[in-house]
């Protein structure tokens, strides 16, 4: 009589965490490239546009730092 032994390592495969080890930092290069884009063109702006849009200069990394990770 033989006997089969069949030994699977639950929730680890290497391929999967490799996968999504990837998609995270795809994900992470997306959102920091959001952030400087929205930080500059926010930036390239004058006082005065800045003005009429309600917002102030020394806000510009907050707001591209929110639109980027917040939303």
């Amino acid at each position: 009589m033989a006997h089969t032994a069949t030994l699977t390592h639950g929730g680890f495969n290497l391929t999967a965490h490799i996968a999504n080890f990837i998609e995270r930092v795809k994900e992470n290069r997306a959102r920091a490239n959001e952030y400087n884009r929205t930080f500059t063109e926010l930036q390239r702006l004058s006082n005065r546009e800045l003005d009429d849009i309600g917002l102030r200069r020394c806000d510009i990394a907050d707001i591209a730092r929110e639109h980027a990770y917040c939303s």
